[in-house]
């Protein structure tokens, strides 16, 4: 069987909304981000691999079945969706050996596959509380159990570490790091630094439109030589903030020091190219590709 999803000419739509346009992206084996703004959609995308919606048009082979086969498909992946919540007056045993019992999974290997995956997620020792009373970093750590629990070839996680603390958050993502050495992982979030840590190959996605696919090096090499800093009084950074597209600013004593975007070399005494980082090739994307950014108090389209 292949390994890997693959989407030719995908569109998707709401009512007279298109989410989805044209969406053609092929997906290997490990960690994968798919890289958005809130409302780009990338959940719309994720439930489409989910079998949770539909498509208009278009293909959509997930290990070689047709999307079509939602029995199949369901079979070999495991889903965490953003708002994730499961059986909150059930202990997290009783949680996944529900979930293992409803998969058809014999008892004894049940209960050796969910003591190894609350190991796996540092859940041994709360495997008799209530789900309910688990922390935030604790359910989704969680959720990535039960997702797993019927051991799929595809891990889909939409959004996993919003709202985690910074301790948590990198927990969170050595776990699916650990994860997708064995399977592909699809990770859809909003926060640059998740897909700056975990993934070499990420696509970007806005208003339902691919605007890049490739590996992280490529992204960052796109923006070379356009990111640029200065330090910079107040008054030369207001005019900064309504000419280029501002990707940082620290302060300095009674200067600033600016990043930002240009092309050009930048009408700006002092100004030097500086190295690209992630937030800055993603920033560029947009910028690139014409879309609607805030550098300070202008937007720029």
């Amino acid at each position: 069987m292949e390994n890997q999803i693959v989407m030719e000419h995908v569109n998707k739509f709401y009512g007279k909304k298109q989410a989805l346009k044209d969406i053609n992206l092929t997906i290997e084996q490990g960690m994968f981000g798919l890289l958005g703004r809130n409302g780009a959609g990338k959940t719309t995308l994720m439930k489409i691999l989910a079998t949770l919606h539909g498509k208009q048009n278009g293909s959509v082979t997930v290990c070689g079945i047709p999307i079509e086969s939602a029995k199949e498909v369901r079979e070999i992946i495991g889903y965490l969706p953003q708002d994730f919540s499961m059986y909150p007056a059930m202990t997290v045993w009783e949680a996944l050996d529900y979930l293992g019992a409803l998969s058809e999974i014999p008892k004894q290997e049940r209960r050796a596959r969910i003591d190894y995956l609350l190991k796996k997620v540092h859940l041994s020792d709360e495997r008799h509380k209530k789900v309910r009373s688990l922390s935030g970093g604790m359910k989704r750590r969680l959720g990535i159990a039960q997702a797993l629990v019927h051991e799929p070839r595809v891990l889909i996680v939409d959004e996993p570490t919003a709202g985690l603390d910074p301790e948590e958050r990198i927990r969170f993502r050595n776990l699916l790091c650990e994860v997708a050495q064995e399977r592909i992982v699809i990770l859809s979030t909003h926060i640059v630094g998740d897909i700056e840590a975990t993934c070499e190959n990420l696509a970007v996605l806005n208003e339902g439109e691919i605007l890049w696919k490739g590996t992280l090096e490529e992204i960052l090499a796109n923006a070379e030589g356009r990111v640029w800093r200065a330090d910079v009084g107040n008054k030369a950074l207001a005019q900064i903030k309504k000419d280029y597209i501002v990707t940082g600013m620290l302060k300095q004593g009674g200067h600033i020091m600016v990043r930002f975007l240009s092309d050009t070399v930048p009408d700006v005494p002092g100004a030097a190219v500086d190295e690209a980082n992630c937030e800055d090739a993603y920033m560029y994307c947009l910028f690139q590709n014409r879309c609607e950014i805030m550098g300070g108090e202008e937007a720029c389209s």
